[in-house]
């Protein structure tokens, strides 16, 4: 064995030993939250498709009338040639249902996440993280020029404490959290956030993967309360509720244009194919039409919370947390076995002792399959 298969066998030795070693299993998706493994059909609770319009007739004829006008690829960076106009169609509609001067997409949320970051945060800054904060924005962190530091998870007074502390110390602050935390399923006080954030001439960014479709009348995090919170950078994708794949950025217009010469994850990727935009733009027609649609996959996870006796949901994300990754593992082999998956989500992706079943509701899941599932875990699980 040379030393390279040695490397990687050892470090896949030492993830087995931990139960934290992770496999792709082919997955074809189907109507709704159906899905196919392995010849067996599951309902889906582990899928980020809140809407389900990856499925979706009017979605799938918009992708494949992109198609057929534009071909399948962007060839080239969106500064060379691949800002064909579908993109610019969908950047003014994602700023527009955001309430933004303008918008820049990008081609996933980790890309965006890993060049708007470092964009903004230069040497003589600091970033400011929840500490629950998805990986990718993390990465961008790290990647930035200046220091980070970590605050308490959805904690505005130990983020006051840092601002307080190292605003001086500083140029320029940068507020990074989730609008809605993607293993959690709760909500950042952004309303306040906001205002802590103006106080201290600090910007706030939000990313709103798990919010945009699906909280707001649509329109995501920022706009769950009464007024629109102060969040001059709105991130998110177009992966989840949306049904397609890509990212934007919804922010002032000096900001989208420093984004569009200056974010390497930008500049030096090739942009979205067509499919992918003309889904999406189809997908925000929906949504702007039938918010009542829209509410949808709140109203099934607040089913399966009342059922279980947890707090009301506040987004589709519903987590059962159950503690060590074996009890995780066997739980969610429990469930495949009556016909239902769902991910059993373990360290480093989750902190250790909270490996948990990360529930995902669509606006496609029948109540009469909520209550099924609810009652398997009291009997069997909690």
């Amino acid at each position: 064995m040379s030393s390279l298969d040695a490397f990687a066998a050892g470090k896949l030795a030492a993830l087995d030993a931990r139960h934290q070693r992770r496999t792709l299993v082919p997955t074809a998706r189907l109507s709704g939250p159906w899905l196919e493994r392995e010849g067996k059909r599951f309902i889906s609770f582990s899928c980020n498709d809140y809407l389900n319009f990856s499925t979706d007739p009017r979605v799938k004829a918009a992708a494949i009338r992109a198609v057929e006008q534009h071909g399948t690829g962007a060839g080239g960076s969106r500064l060379i040639t691949g800002n064909h106009p579908l993109i610019e169609e969908l950047e003014r509609r994602l700023a527009s249902l955001k309430g933004t001067e303008a918008a820049c997409v990008f081609g996933s949320g980790y890309l965006a996440n890993v060049g708007i970051i470092p964009t903004l945060a230069g040497r003589d800054s600091l970033v400011l993280v929840d500490e629950l904060a998805h990986n990718c924005i993390n990465a961008g962190a790290q990647m930035a020029q200046g220091a980070v530091l970590r605050f308490a998870h959805n904690d505005l007074g130990d983020l006051e404490r840092l601002l307080r502390e190292h605003r001086g110390h500083h140029a320029h602050v940068l507020v990074v959290t989730d609008g809605v935390f993607s293993m959690d399923g709760d909500l950042a006080p952004l309303e306040a956030m906001g205002a802590l954030c103006a106080e201290h001439d600090a910007w706030l960014m939000a990313d709103d993967a798990h919010g945009i479709g699906v909280l707001g009348g649509g329109r995501g995090s920022a706009h769950v309360g009464a007024k629109m919170a102060r969040v001059p950078l709105q991130m998110g994708t177009l992966s989840k509720a949306i049904g397609s794949y890509g990212a934007y950025l919804c922010a002032s217009q000096p900001v989208i244009d420093l984004m569009k010469t200056r974010a390497r994850t930008l500049v030096y990727s090739t942009g979205l194919p067509p499919a992918a935009i003309g889904a999406a733009l189809e997908a925000l027609n929906i949504i702007e039409s039938e918010p009542d649609y829209c509410a949808l996959p709140v109203e099934k996870a607040r089913r399966f919370t009342r059922a279980l006796n947890l707090a009301p949901a506040e987004s589709p994300v519903v987590p059962v947390i159950l503690g060590p990754e074996t009890r995780a593992l066997e739980a969610q082999r429990l469930l495949a076995e009556a016909g239902f998956l769902v991910a059993a989500i373990r360290p480093p992706t989750v902190p250790a002792g909270t490996s948990r079943l990360r529930f995902a509701f669509s606006a496609g899941h029948e109540d009469a399959d909520i209550d099924r599932v609810a009652a398997l875990l009291r009997e069997r699980v909690l």
